[in-house]
């Protein structure tokens, strides 16, 4: 039969230890069959009940802990028994082959009474021994196969005799086999065929493995899946043996000579069939799953400690696996994900992650369709906003497994606390956040779509339902690329959060065509942000209008200069082509040098505004020339005698 391994390793998550119960009739040999097990012999003298026993995990196959516990009617109370059948993983009910009486009870008392006891939603896998094979020449099997077939929850049969010591050994594997590989959740005895739950955890498994999207696991893949889950990779010929067991069975199920998907499933329907659920459970739990074929909150948000004041963002090795996935679904190579691409890609999730708000957060093509360099703003956005979230996600897209590291955690980077950053005058951070305020009606949205390249034309096709509070994308600052996420807060001035004034830099939109509209800003001002350390820029927004006075004590240039405070800066998004992209990068070169004085940042606001001018290396060294004659003299003064 087809092996994806000689040599199984024991599969991750597995469960700690595994309790089985026997019970049954008076004398059907019970404590006989638990103490031979131990002694290796059969013993002289049978107590009543034997003490619960432990075997541990390094004389298992399995490698598990085991807790064998017998039950006796002459020493323990039904309300015991009942005790122990809850507390059970798996259940064994013994029969003597010898005795009638002693197999009809097993449908007609042990049964029913073990499924009062147990709750419907967790299934106890039941195992039937025939003890006392030693005394009988015929089998029990034929009286056994029906009772089989009606009980779905009975995994097997074992036949065997505590008294010349056959089949205990088997008899114990096969209860820890039926709690650490049960059948229940894989297979359907009656259809013949795998359970729904089980075809889509394989199916997604198959989508992860298929690292290049072709609907084929080749050679190299089927190599690196059998290494990922089996710590060893297959030979040629065991290679070739697999995909001919599959062609003589399935027509389609060996393409290009690679595994389709069909013949993914049938070979672990073969397994199954055959007894070796191990294999198929190896697999499961390799790439996350729980006995109950759901993925294990563990794979999916592994823990991962955000001290405060620190941020969240993608490292290096998460964003070459998204580039990966980018890549795989990008079947056209047009650098966008259109709807069905997008919809292929994120078929392995249990539903639609993204909605239609995050095409107005970040870049998409002339299409509507989220650009490359879109696609990896909307992951950097999930790090930034919900680390939890962006786990869930890596882990359903196989991160762990397909960049073989220990966990999702391991593609995230804990940025250091802001105030050390402060201390250092330096930053590692490369996503700074700009939190956007501004009166109703202000220009604020306009901002935010005019950042994605979208000028106040393209912005009137926005349905008021897709709107989006966020807009993230890359700019440049001397040559490096650093994220600006701009996020508008609602014009709420009394119930501001901790989160709307928490961020890297604060811009305060009005509009120039509005005479009460600068009032606001200059009261959000005053009242969060006159007294922090967190830099701010005026934006003069729909500069393509006459400027109208603004009803307020001082202008907006007058208020900015009393507050050192860079100018107003005059945007407009009413352009032909995409808006000026020069006000973005000034915000995000402001965010990464907070430690910068008001005063020094009104001057590093005109150096930034001289970077595109041809003159602007003059000016800097004719600067740091003045700048060193200045700090001469001042050197000269401090050192004369008073």
């Amino acid at each position: 039969q087809p092996r994806w391994s000689s040599c199984l390793s024991t599969p991750p998550r597995m469960r700690k230890d595994v309790r089985i119960l026997l019970v049954g009739e008076p004398n059907v040999g019970k404590t006989s069959l638990i103490m031979s097990l131990v002694s290796e012999e059969f013993p002289e003298v049978v107590p009543y009940r034997a003490e619960e026993i432990t075997i541990p995990a390094d004389v298992t196959p399995e490698r598990v802990p085991t807790h064998i516990v017998d039950y006796s009617e002459a020493e323990q109370t039904d309300e015991q028994l009942f005790q122990e059948i809850s507390k059970a993983n798996v259940i064994c009910i013994v029969y003597s082959v010898n005795n009638k009486k002693s197999i009809e009870k097993v449908t007609s008392h042990w049964i029913p009474l073990i499924t009062e006891n147990t709750d419907k939603d967790s299934r106890v896998p039941l195992i039937l021994v025939g003890n006392k094979s030693d005394l009988v020449e015929h089998s029990s099997m034929e009286t056994i196969l029906p009772i089989m077939n009606q009980n779905s929850e009975i995994e097997t049969c074992v036949e065997c005799s505590a008294k010349n010591l056959k089949n205990i050994s088997e008899l114990f594997y096969y209860a820890q086999k039926a709690v650490l590989h049960p059948t229940g959740p894989l297979y359907c005895p009656e259809k013949k065929d795998m359970k729904p739950l089980c075809v889509k955890a394989l199916t997604r498994i198959f989508k992860v493995s298929d690292l290049n999207n072709d609907g084929i696991l080749n050679d190299n893949e089927l190599n690196f899946f059998q290494r990922t889950c089996f710590n060893t990779p297959l030979e040629p010929q065991a290679l070739e043996d697999v995909k001919n067991v599959v062609r003589k069975n399935l027509n389609d199920g060996v393409c290009d000579n690679g595994l389709t998907l069909k013949g993914f499933l049938f070979l672990h329907t073969l397994f199954i069939q055959r007894g070796r659920h191990e294999t198929t459970w190896t697999v499961l739990r390799r790439f996350g799953y729980d006995d109950d074929l759901e993925l294990n909150q563990d794979y999916l948000f592994p823990p991962l400690k955000i001290p405060p004041d620190c941020t969240t963002e993608l490292n290096h090795n998460a964003y070459l696996f998204l580039q990966s996935v980018f890549d795989k679904h990008d079947k056209d190579r047009d650098c966008a994900l259109s709807p069905d691409e997008l919809k292929d890609l994120f078929d392995v999730f249990p539903y639609m992650p993204w909605g239609p708000d995050v095409n107005n957060t970040v870049c998409t093509n002339d299409q509507g369709w989220i650009t490359y360099q879109g696609y990896l703003s909307q992951w950097t956005l999930t790090t930034y906003l919900d680390v939890q979230r962006c786990l869930e996600y890596l882990g359903y897209l196989g991160y762990s497994i397909i960049a073989e590291q220990e966990s999702q955690a391991s593609g995230i980077t804990v940025t250091r606390d802001k105030r050390i950053d402060l201390q250092k005058k330096q930053t590692q951070r490369n996503v700074f956040r700009c939190n956007v305020f501004g009166d109703t009606g202000s220009g604020k949205s306009g901002f935010l779509q005019a950042f994605l390249g979208r000028n106040l034309m393209r912005q009137k096709t926005i349905r008021e339902e897709h709107r989006s509070y966020y807009a993230i994308s890359t700019t440049y600052v001397y040559g490096q690329e650093k994220y600006l996420l701009l996020h508008e807060v609602f014009p709420d001035f009394d119930y501001l959060s901790d989160a709307d004034v928490a961020c890297d830099i604060v811009c305060l939109v009005y509009d120039i065509s509005n005479p009460y509209s600068f009032e606001y800003c200059a009261k959000v001002f005053k009242q969060y942000f006159m007294d922090s350390k967190t830099p701010c820029m005026m934006i003069a927004a729909k500069s393509d209008l006459p400027e109208i006075k603004q009803m307020y004590g001082f202008s907006p240039l007058e208020f900015c200069r009393r507050h050192k405070m860079p100018p107003p800066q005059s945007f407009t998004c009413n352009t032909a082509a995409a808006p000026s992209r020069d006000i973005y990068t000034k915000l995000t070169t402001m965010a990464m040098y907070p430690y910068v004085s008001r005063h020094t940042r009104i001057c590093f606001y005109f150096l930034l505004s001289d970077l595109k001018n041809s003159t602007f290396w003059l000016r800097m060294s004719v600067g740091a020339t003045v700048f060193a004659v200045l700090g001469f003299a001042m050197y000269r003064v401090l050192l004369k005698p008073r």
